[in-house]
């Protein structure tokens, strides 16, 4: 309803509304916000090689463990948590993780190139590169980008398992060379999912390596030194979360201590994650 003066102008009415809408608007469409985003991904595995990069294996028989996509996103999980709290040693494995993620990439794009070429060779014969009848499916939901990333990897690794076993097939490559071929690519999968192996939970904050407090000198003696330029915070991962502690309104007893706010963020970055399905969290 509007409201007019003595004179029949619109009277200008002040009020204060959700979210700081403009007071033209009503209070029913400024109270309203939307749910969280949600999205829906899947990997379609095609080869056996492919599958055990997802997998993993376990220690068994004395057999080291080997990471798949699922342990890798799980322990990527807990290094994006503790980025999140300023913690300098998850920024650079995060790092290195990224780097190797990128070169991993651009190697296996390199070899799928070598292979199809073999294909395009024979003239008068279209060769079409092979496909599973019953490819395997795994759903992808993921808490952070590198999940995902992981992902990309073992489908380029999956295309290029594909064309080495076609070209062997049809006779363009002798089998010793298809199985170095495909130990080469599963090997550059791997080597990004171990990526992670040297980072341990310690909890430090630059704060703390500043301080050069026990924490901090724990951290060192696991980990060892760190650049000055991650240490200062002025080197961050590309691909990283934002700082919780930026965002996270503290509650009365945090404003009068402020070390409870630190444990709060601390805790809720170390539960899993219930509205993830697959591979981030452990469950499938």
């Amino acid at each position: 309803m509007t409201d007019y003066d003595d004179s029949g102008r619109e009277k200008q009415v002040s009020r204060s509304l959700p979210h700081n809408a403009d007071a033209a608007v009503s209070h029913a469409w400024a109270v309203q916000r939307p749910g969280g985003l949600r999205s829906e991904a899947e990997l379609r595995v095609q080869t056996r090689q492919a599958q055990r990069l997802v997998t993993g294996r376990g220690e068994k028989e004395g057999k080291n463990r080997i990471i798949g996509l699922v342990r890798f996103a799980m322990i990527i999980r807990r290094l994006w948590n503790s980025a999140s709290l300023d913690d300098p040693y998850a920024d650079w494995y995060l790092m290195v993780t990224l780097e190797n993620l990128e070169h991993a990439r651009e190697e296996l794009v390199r070899l799928q190139q070598g292979v199809e070429q073999k294909l395009h060779r024979v003239n008068g014969v279209d060769i079409a590169v092979a496909e599973s009848l019953e490819p395997v499916r795994f759903p992808l939901q993921f808490p952070n980008p590198y999940g995902y990333m992981g992902a990309y990897l073992i489908a380029d690794f999956d295309d290029l398992a594909r064309t080495i076993l076609t070209a062997r097939h049809v006779g363009l490559m002798d089998r010793d060379s298809a199985e170095r071929m495909l130990y080469q690519g599963g090997r550059l999968v791997r080597r990004v999912f171990e990526s992670t192996q040297g980072w341990k939970h310690s909890g430090v904050t630059r704060d703390d390596m500043a301080a050069n407090n026990a924490k901090a000198r724990a951290a060192i003696q696991a980990m060892g030194e760190l650049p000055q330029d991650v240490l200062s915070g002025q080197t961050r991962p590309r691909i990283g979360p934002g700082h919780r502690l930026a965002f996270l309104k503290p509650t009365q007893e945090e404003q009068e201590d402020p070390f409870a706010r630190l444990n709060r963020v601390r805790q809720e970055a170390l539960q899993p994650d219930q509205s993830r399905t697959v591979s981030g969290d452990g469950s499938s």
